[in-house]
């Protein structure tokens, strides 16, 4: 064990935390496979936070006034100035766990394990992640409410698609922008804090692209802005139609265009954002390039969304990505890198 091993033991409660974040998203787990301590474990928990939240939100099963009731309840529970107990949260949640537990739903069911363990981190940490982490359970729940009639979120307007994602997403860049800030010059932190939204709601808008079939049929969710649907003549609950594969890939290019504009202030973030206490630009440099790579699949083939159920970046690609950070790739080469991706998959072309 080095000394910066010994200095973050890792107890029984913060191992089940890292093995869960290994089922919950790949992605993210490798954004925490790319950091060290006490940075990976302040990400950890935080991302862990939000997921006991997003799973909730994401329940098709539960009705809306108890879903919203669910969110508050457990935004109460990580409130210290509220009476809450996160017993209290997993008991009212107990009903609407599923017969047999996946990833998801068994984090939510350890949520007092969770939460146990992320009161055990310094005050700074916690006073960087509770903000960000109550503004993404309360708006959850608010989006909720807005929705409750239609069953499901059913997003009106471009406007609100970004309101959504800042709730979803953009908290989470504030989450790890407060946690990557601390020590850092003033003129530093302006900049990062100037494009943390823009990070957030660039990798959100990708997944909204991508997940239309997966958002409508597992969540009863239609992200796509009504106004962009109703101006190709979709209905909102026809968006999986086979019929409709071409109108609704007119309107995922329209997300992969709005998207690309959050693009050049993501890099802005990422050459700013300061390597110590165990934080790294490959952690989300990674994520960043599996955008790019997202978003030229998407323009190349959009209609696959509704046709095939989504699109995805290959593993080899996922592999080559990993590899050039792994390899040296720096913060000056990023932007030669991300062109690259652009236009090809990365282990299809030649960096020399």
């Amino acid at each position: 064990m080095n000394e910066e091993q010994a200095e973050y033991p890792v107890d029984d409660d913060l191992a089940w935390c890292y093995e869960a974040v290994q089922g919950v998203s790949r992605t993210f787990a490798i954004t925490i496979e790319e950091l060290e301590e006490p940075t990976a474990r302040h990400i950890c928990l935080g991302y862990l936070l939000c997921r006991v939240a997003d799973t909730v939100e994401d329940a098709g099963h539960i009705p809306p006034a108890e879903k919203a009731e669910l969110l508050r309840l457990y935004a109460d529970v990580l409130d210290a100035d509220e009476p809450a107990t996160a017993e209290e949260f997993r008991t009212a949640v107990d009903e609407w766990l599923p017969e047999e537990l996946d990833e998801d739903w068994t984090v939510v069911a350890e949520s007092p394990r969770v939460v146990r363990t992320y009161r055990r981190l310094p005050s700074e940490a916690k006073e960087a992640i509770l903000p960000p982490v109550l503004e993404l359970t309360n708006g959850m729940a608010e989006f909720v409410e807005r929705h409750a009639e239609s069953g499901g979120l059913r997003i009106q307007t471009l406007d609100e698609l970004e309101e959504y994602c800042w709730y979803v997403a953009g908290t989470v860049g504030s989450l790890v922008t407060g946690l990557v800030t601390r020590g850092t010059t003033d003129r530093r932190e302006s900049r990062l804090r100037e494009n943390a939204r823009s990070f957030g709601l660039l990798l959100q808008l990708v997944n909204v692209a991508k997940d239309v079939s997966d958002d409508y049929h597992e969540e009863n969710n239609v992200y796509l802005p009504a106004e962009w649907l109703d101006a190709e003549g979709v209905d909102r609950d026809a968006v999986c139609d086979p019929e409709n594969e071409e109108a609704v890939a007119t309107v995922i290019e329209r997300v992969v265009d709005h998207a690309s504009g959050y693009l050049d202030d993501t890099q802005t973030y990422l050459e700013a954002l300061p390597e110590r206490r165990g934080n790294t630009l490959s952690a989300w440099g990674i994520p960043y390039l599996l955008a790019v790579a997202t978003l030229r699949e998407l323009r190349e083939r959009p209609a696959d969304v509704v046709r095939e159920g989504g699109v995805k970046v290959s593993r080899m690609e996922v592999v080559a990505i990993i590899r050039w950070f792994r390899e040296g790739g720096d913060r000056q080469a990023l932007e030669r890198v991300r062109q690259t991706i652009e236009q090809k998959p990365l282990h299809e072309a030649d960096l020399s």
